[in-house]
């Protein structure tokens, strides 16, 4: 396999599969922790190569948006076990809004304090605004998810692009900020431009939009802004929330990290600021994609880079150790080294069962 990619399809996992995927899973996954360790094994689900190889070798379509959200469902219903001390919360669609209960309620099941599972809940919502609001790369969010143990976490999030038929999924652990956040993006397109506020070329860009929410001048800028000539319509949002903006001013948030987590702040509120931002105060924002790291394992043409072999063989020689060790029958095990000997980028050096 020399580059992965998302294209968006439908319909759910057969029956017989998914039970299969849980049942080879959970001895996989007990050893991972097992040997290396709960932080570890979140630590591996934040990396998007290795999040797709797990699912790859559980058996499911290497090349599906679907590998995010069933992989997610088969790792929700083994770790939230007696077996072990962490937990998945949210999922796809309806499951991606009960994410923030279903902290509460597992939080206390690993015995978090209520302080721990409040800046879960934080990290939830900012790392869902940060992917959907601060990054506009014409990719809505539909699925959420987080894996946590007492002392780390991992966000895995999806969003579809309905016009390409595609999918990309976010990756951020152990550190929410509103700059650089993630630890990894898979993507298959590169976009030519998109609004990205979690640049760190976007620093004055996030300062200036706080600034003009706290002093009241967003309207008055804004009007500046439609009043220009020759500028291109296209990057003007329709509709703008004004009530949103009022009561982000009378909240008087302390940065922008703040501001994303005001209820109702959306894509073309922040538009609109960062418009302002860059037209009025020559505060500009990143255009370029975030995902040029998106292709875990670079493409076969040398798009957007050429393939990292030794990134990947390692990714593949810690999936065969934790195989060979794990508590498998000789049929599970050999069928499961054979897709990863199918999966790999150099064969030779990785002898097929």
């Amino acid at each position: 396999m020399d580059s992965i990619y998302l294209p968006l399809h439908h319909g759910k996992a057969p029956h017989w599969l998914l039970s299969k995927m849980k049942r080879l899973a959970k001895p996989l996954l007990m050893l991972i922790v097992d040997e290396f360790g709960e932080g570890e094994l979140i630590k591996r689900l934040s990396d998007p190569i290795f999040f797709q190889s797990l699912s790859n070798v559980l058996g499911f379509d290497w090349n599906s948006s679907g590998s995010t959200t069933v992989l997610t469902g088969v790792l929700k219903s083994v770790l939230n076990t007696e077996g072990f001390d962490l937990r998945i919360a949210g999922g796809k669609g309806e499951n991606a809004v009960k994410t923030v209960s279903e902290i509460e309620v597992l939080s206390d099941q690993i015995g978090l304090s209520s302080r721990k599972a409040d800046e879960l809940v934080k990290t939830s919502r900012l790392s869902a605004k940060i992917d959907n609001v601060a990054l506009q790369d014409g990719y809505s969010l539909y699925h959420h998810c987080i894996v946590f143990s007492r002392n780390e976490w991992t966000v895995v999030q999806q969003g579809m692009n309905d016009r390409l038929r595609l999918a990309r999924r976010y990756h951020h652990h152990g550190r929410i900020s509103a700059e650089e956040p993630h630890s990894g993006i898979i993507t298959q397109r590169f976009e030519q431009e998109v609004m990205d506020l979690t640049s760190k070329q976007s620093r004055d860009a996030r300062k200036i939009i706080v600034d003009v929410v706290n002093d009241g001048t967003y309207k008055f800028d804004y009007s500046r802004i439609l009043s220009m000539r020759n500028y291109r319509e296209s990057l003007i949002p329709k509709r703008v929330d004004w009530k949103v903006l009022e009561m982000a001013y009378n909240l008087q948030p302390e940065n922008f990290e703040d501001l994303l987590l005001i209820r109702g702040i959306g894509k073309s509120a922040v538009r609109a600021l960062a418009l302002i931002a860059e037209l009025v105060y020559d505060a500009h924002y990143s255009r370029k994609d975030p995902a040029k790291f998106s292709f875990a394992l670079g493409g076969k043409d040398g798009v957007p880079f050429p393939v990292n072999r030794y990134d990947y063989e390692r990714v593949i020689e810690f999936m065969e150790s934790a195989i060979r060790q794990a508590e498998l029958s000789d049929f599970e095990r050999r069928s499961m080294l054979r897709r990863l000997f199918r999966i790999s980028p150099s064969r030779s050096k990785i002898r097929q069962p």
